[in-house]
């Protein structure tokens, strides 16, 4: 597995203090473990108080900031590892899993989470014109950045406002537009604005992700994927694998059993019904996949995760 860790670096007396005021504001907004909302719509506090290991979920994209504590996202076969020196950015929805492995009551996993709206991206490069936004060749949709001492503070600026519920409807979008300005004029920004450009084709890819999504219950034909995101079809296949590390069909595997695991665990559904519903017609080939990507075949697997529980 590719591991991902962003280099170690010292933290100034300014951004220390930031980051234990965020900190703060997260333990009063999120008083005990688990993922609470906020008056301010697309914020998120997050609190662990004992390791964790998440089960894959399709994250939406999102600005993840941790004030306390490290962790570790998976994304296929990579792991990205971040901390509250470092900012992860989701720019596509996408299969992730997630690892905490230190928190404690007295000590926990502290962290938010802003999503984010492509189209608010969208309306805000259209207004702002040129932003100077560095032209690279598009990697992942999802990457690690060095926190900076502005970013941070916009961040905290927003989550101040819970403490001024009044000022939220004026204030929240015009703090919101700015955190993405600045995401946007950062090192890998120009992830962010080729997602948003519609006449790109990692935009295009995007097009393709949020059909898969929506769809990956139907049998896939990669032709007809590509021509419906208008794109030929080793185009698709390399900037697909470009940005989320995996071929159109690993992804839609990847949906499909992720789908049929939580239909099995949540629902109650047998392997069987659950591999049917989401789109496999063979009950061995959808044991071999399955024990392929979680490790086991689903009835051990299941016995697993319930012991955790």
């Amino acid at each position: 597995m590719l591991q991902r860790e962003p280099p170690s670096v010292q933290v100034d007396d300014d951004m220390e203090k930031q980051r234990a005021e965020l900190a703060d504001i997260i333990r009063r907004f999120a008083p005990e473990d688990g993922i609470f909302t906020t008056a301010v719509a697309p914020l998120y506090m997050v609190r662990y108080d004992h390791p964790v290991q998440s089960f894959p979920t399709l994250a939406q994209p999102a600005l993840c900031i941790l004030a306390q504590g490290s962790k570790d996202v998976r994304l296929g076969d990579e792991s990205y590892t971040y901390d509250p020196l470092n900012y992860l950015v989701l720019s596509v929805a996408m299969p992730l899993s997630g690892c905490i492995q230190h928190a404690t009551p007295e000590h926990p996993n502290l962290a938010l989470r802003l999503d984010i709206d492509p189209a608010q991206i969208n309306t805000l490069i259209a207004e702002a014109g040129l932003m100077s936004v560095p032209t690279r060749p598009t990697g992942r949709g999802l990457y690690i950045e060095r926190i900076d001492s502005q970013l941070l503070d916009a961040v905290l600026r927003l989550t101040r406002l819970l403490s001024t519920p009044k000022d939220i409807a004026m204030l929240a979008p015009l703090i919101q537009r700015e955190i993405l300005y600045r995401l946007l004029r950062s090192q890998q920004g120009y992830q962010l604005y080729e997602i948003a450009m519609s006449n790109s084709q990692t935009h295009r890819v995007t097009q393709a992700i949020k059909w898969l999504n929506s769809n990956y219950e139907q049998p896939l034909r990669i032709e007809d994927l590509a021509r419906e995101v208008n794109l030929s079809v080793s185009t698709l296949h390399h900037r697909f694998k470009s940005v989320t590390a995996m071929s159109p069909l690993q992804y839609q595997k990847q949906l499909r059993l992720q789908e049929a695991r939580r239909l099995m665990l949540a629902d109650g559904l047998d392997a069987s019904a659950a591999g049917y519903r989401v789109g496999y017609e063979s009950p061995s080939q959808f044991s071999r996949e399955y024990s392929r990507l979680f490790g086991a075949p689903p009835l051990r697997d299941l016995a697993r995760l319930r012991k955790r529980v």
